[in-house]
Order: C-alpha cells, then sequence, then structure tokens
C-alpha cells in the first residue's frame, strides 16, 4: 500500500497506520536531491544537465491524495551540463534568459494514486512568462529516520515536455537533416523530504 489512499465513488480505503502517520508538511533536502534532464543533439547522442540550486515543500495527506501538494522554485542560473559555453549560451536570451527570468516554478494542482506505490502530480510549469500544466509521475521510495533525528521521505519522479511550449524555441538545421537541438526534453527528479516540526 502506498503513502495516499485512492478515493472510490463510496468511500476512502483503509490505510496502514504507519504510512498515515507520514501525512504532514515537508521541505526538499537540495544537498540529497537532484533535478535533472535529458535532450536529444544533433539527432545522434543525448546530452545530459541538472540545476544545483532549488527549494521546495510537499503537503503529504495519507488519507486523501487530492489535499496532497508540491512547489518547487528553480534558479535558471544554477544549470549545469558540465561544458561552461553551453551552459552560458542556456542562460541567455535564447533559451532561458536567466537575467530577465531567474526563476523556474511549479505549483502543483492535483494529486492521485495510480496503485501501489506509484502517483501522479499535476500542476503548473512556468518558465519564462509562460504557464502550461505539467504532470509527473512519482514513485515513493519510502521512509527513514536519519542520523540527526529527521524524518525523511523519498520519491523518484519523471515528465517530459516540449520546450517549444514554453518559448524555448532556439535551434539550428543540419545539414544531413533534422536539428541540432531535441524538441523533446526528460525530467527527472530524486527528491528527498525532511518533516517539517509541528
Amino acid at each position: 500500500m502506498g503513502i495516499f489512499t485512492r478515493r472510490t465513488d463510496t468511500a476512502v480505503a483503509t490505510v496502514d497506520p504507519a504510512l498515515a502517520a507520514l501525512t504532514g508538511e515537508y521541505t526538499v533536502d537540495p544537498a540529497h536531491s537532484s533535478l535533472g534532464f535529458t535532450v536529444r543533439h544533433a539527432m545522434v547522442t543525448n546530452v545530459r544537465g541538472s540545476f544545483g540550486s532549488f527549494e521546495g515543500t510537499l503537503v503529504l495527506d495519507g488519507r486523501d491524495p487530492a489535499a496532497s501538494a508540491a512547489s518547487l522554485d528553480v534558479d535558471i542560473a544554477s544549470v549545469d551540463t558540465g561544458i561552461a559555453d553551453r551552459d552560458a549560451h542556456l542562460r541567455s536570451a535564447d533559451f532561458f534568459d536567466a537575467e530577465a527570468f531567474p526563476a523556474m516554478t511549479f505549483r502543483s494542482t492535483a494529486a492521485e494514486q495510480l496503485g501501489g506505490t506509484s502517483y501522479r502530480i499535476t500542476g503548473e510549469l512556468t518558465i519564462k512568462d509562460v504557464t502550461r500544466p505539467l504532470s509527473i509521475d512519482l514513485e515513493f521510495q519510502g521512509s527513514a529516520t536519519d542520523p540527526y533525528g529527521n524524518e525523511r521521505v523519498g520519491f523518484e519522479g519523471t515528465a517530459e515536455i516540449l520546450r517549444s511550449e514554453w518559448g524555448l524555441t532556439w535551434n539550428t538545421a543540419l545539414e544531413t537533416g533534422g536539428v541540432l537541438v531535441s524538441d523533446k526534453v526528460r525530467l527527472a527528479f530524486d527528491v528527498s523530504a525532511i518533516r517539517k516540526a509541528d
């Protein structure tokens, strides 16, 4: 059974007391979390990157997933693909325009259990001045108390976007056909969050 219950037309199913006890508000721990992306380059390989600076919160409800929520704020200037020139290009007006739009944000609008430990968070992703819906499929990785007494929960998630839908349209045509940078971007989330004190 997962951290949330599934609501039926007639009732809310019972919840494992240990999992129901995880209900609460959590702060994302950036030191033990990662936000990554993968995009096809030159039609032949993948470029991977991440954002090194972000903050977020989770509100988990062990009885009703619709009452759960997530928010995330990402520092665009922290984009890192391992190549300084490429990172500078991504920060430029060709892509994120980090000087004018320093943050990328996600605000959830709905949550549901798909079955077992699988969930889906739906919300609004804002990049630059464009806000569009985004659904993220998540897998609950478990909970633990760390050596410092922090209660932690973990989630891994994935999503796909078309960057052009957020105004990220820069590209270059290849002589052999196709384009330099794929429109499709795969997102990956690996989140550890610490429960806030009551």
